[in-house]
């Protein structure tokens, strides 16, 4: 293959052992750094040989193995959306090489022979070193597609679904990785998309299944398991699939609650699992907010409380997208209906503790509450926990803020608890667009070309900060960012731009006059309260801001961007203590640093 092997930027950090934050700060401040050859500005890809010229030429130690040369050659053949049939194709090579008793057990048919030989080589040398399954895994787990569970979630939602092991379904099972982390002694799947049901087969079977472990179709359309039972179903369904068959399905046995509505599909899913676990049997199901709390679901809603299937609804915090977490049982013949239903919020791993609180019976504490059915069956039939959970009273918030602040004062603001909290009138963002007060301008759906010209601003610079890391051609049509402007992104995202840029994808511009309505004090708002359904084009605009006077609030903006920059220094700090241990862990191991005594 002639085509260069490509890397992204992720990946540079990885091979330089250092973090995102680095390979930004590179490309800023080195011109001869390697210009991208491919993906987007959000997302470029550079040639893989210019960026080892470069990190050689610069000093910089970094590491490629056969894995990553193998990983950045499947890379290398063409779009991003070829990448599941890549995987496929070097599954079905391991498996012909290595165990190809096995390979009949994969569902479809099989691909063509890898047409890389270096690629087949490179995947040859990692399997004899390490094992067909940890060479699979290895480019397995370098893909993560949109929508996929974290890793932590997977296995809280695994630690919920089994708690003492037993066999599992995942009817949407993408490339397996739910099912992975069960280890359930009997793990089976489903997937519409061929290509990911193969990926999800091969490793279940490297992992050492010894039956066909997934089937190739569409759950809702064609049960491959109809009639089977299991121990639980957990799974991470696909989310607004409006193309669900819904007609057709009118009558089907699974849907005991009721046929869901052509916009709810994921109630679909909740029945589907339900339909396929053993009396006393879990269904962990990742869903979209939403289906909490949409009006054309409460039926079924009403009817999961009413029969004491649904036992939970959580709120997953620190994930990619907003997700709540349903844990569902069918009850066994006699069972009694629960009296109350388990609403929270939490890490992943709190997550699988406050289930745990709530099941065997002890107190949930903060983060949970257990509520009565019958509070629950109003005409909206709303689940969702930000609607059912008690907010931290003052005195509790004040109390963590002033733990957080011993011993840390440097560069953070002087706060103090209020005694008694005054009323204040407020608007919300689409309010005060409409009293001129701001303009609101989001960002076209499609990414711009990459090119040469303008800096682009994207997500993830707001993150760390509001330095553009991509760049498009001079004449695109975007919209452009001035210094002072606000720049907000779903989740709370928001900070103040300090130099000129084009708006990337995903975002929104806030432009103001400052005499009126102070910048850091709305990027501030926007970081503390997202609004509901903040994942929408329509981000912020449902915000409430309290109408303080201009004094009042650059105060508090202030204060706002002291916290932001102290973050911003703990993250940096944080990032440098990584390096600092993967590399000096490195030096002590290899020889080239000792203790100096």
């Amino acid at each position: 293959m002639a085509v260069d092997p490509t890397v992204s930027t992720g990946d540079i950090a990885r091979l330089g052992r250092v973090g995102p934050a680095a390979v930004s700060n590179w490309r800023r401040r080195h011109d001869d750094f390697p210009s991208p050859v491919s993906g987007t500005a959000s997302n470029p890809r550079f040639a893989l040989s210019e960026v080892e010229a470069w990190l050689r030429r610069n000093g910089k130690r970094y590491r490629l193995t056969a894995a990553d040369r193998a990983w950045q050659r499947l890379l290398s053949d063409g779009a991003g959306f070829m990448v599941p049939e890549r995987l496929a194709a070097a599954g079905a090579h391991l498996l012909d090489r290595h165990v190809p008793e096995l390979a009949d057990l994969v569902p479809g048919e099989a691909p063509p022979p890898l047409a890389d030989p270096e690629l087949a080589a490179l995947l040859d040398d990692v399997a004899a070193r390490r094992g067909p399954a940890a060479a699979y895994e290895d480019l397995c787990g370098r893909y993560r597609r949109p929508g996929d569970p974290a890793d932590a979630l997977a296995a809280a939602m695994a630690r919920i679904a089994l708690p003492h092991g037993g066999s599992a379904l995942d009817p949407a099972c993408a490339m397996g990785a739910l099912l992975l982390v069960t280890g359930a002694e009997a793990a089976r799947g489903q997937e519409a998309d061929p290509d990911l049901a193969r990926i999800a087969a091969t490793r279940l079977l490297l992992a050492g299944s010894r039956a066909a472990p997934v089937a190739a179709d569409d759950a809702l359309r064609h049960d491959a398991f109809a009639g089977a039972e299991f121990d639980a179903v957990v799974s991470a369904p696909p989310a607004l699939d409006r193309t669900w068959p819904h007609e057709a399905l009118a009558g089907d046995a699974r849907f005991a609650h009721g046929l869901p509505p052509r916009t709810e599909p994921e109630l679909a899913w909740v029945q589907h699992g339900l339909a396929h676990v053993r009396p006393g049997g879990r269904v962990v199901l990742r869903l979209p907010p939403a289906v909490a709390s949409r009006r054309p679901g409460r039926r079924i809603r009403a009817n999961l409380l009413r029969a004491g299937a649904l036992r939970a609804v959580i709120t997953v915090e620190d994930e990619s997208r907003p997700a709540d977490l349903w844990v569902l049982r069918r009850p066994e013949p006699g069972d009694p209906v629960p009296s109350h239903v388990l609403f929270g919020r939490g890490s992943p791993d709190a997550t699988a503790e406050l289930w745990e609180a709530f099941e065997s019976g002890h107190p949930v504490g903060d983060a949970g509450r257990a509520l009565p059915v019958v509070e629950l069956l109003d005409e909206d039939v709303d689940l969702a926990p930000e609607h059912r959970l008690q907010r931290r009273t003052p005195a509790e918030a004040g109390r963590r803020v002033a733990e957080l602040l011993a011993g840390h004062r440097d560069g953070l603001p002087a706060l103090r608890l209020v005694d008694e909290v005054r009323e204040r009138p407020s608007a919300s963002i689409a309010e005060l667009a409409r009293r001129g007060v701001l303009t609101v301008r989001h960002s076209p759906r499609d990414a711009p070309e990459p090119g040469d010209g303008v800096a682009v601003l994207t997500v993830a610079d707001l993150a760390t900060g509001t330095t553009p890391t991509g760049r498009v051609a001079a004449t695109a049509a975007r919209i452009r960012v001035r210094p002072g402007d606000v720049v907000g992104a779903p989740m709370g995202r928001a900070r103040v731009a300090d130099r000129p840029a084009v708006l990337g994808p995903a975002l929104a511009v806030y432009r103001m006059d400052p005499d009126q309505l102070d910048p850091e004090f709305l990027a501030g708002i926007l970081r503390s309260t997202p609004a509901p359904g903040s994942g929408s084009s329509r981000y912020g605009h449902r915000v409430r801001v309290p109408l303080l006077p201009i004094g009042e609030q650059r105060a508090l903006g202030e204060a706002f961007r002291a916290l932001l920059d102290a973050a911003d220094a703990a993250r940096a700090a944080a990032e440098r203590a990584d390096t600092l241990l993967r590399l000096g862990g490195e030096g002590l191991v290899e020889g080239w640093l000792r203790p100096d005594r």
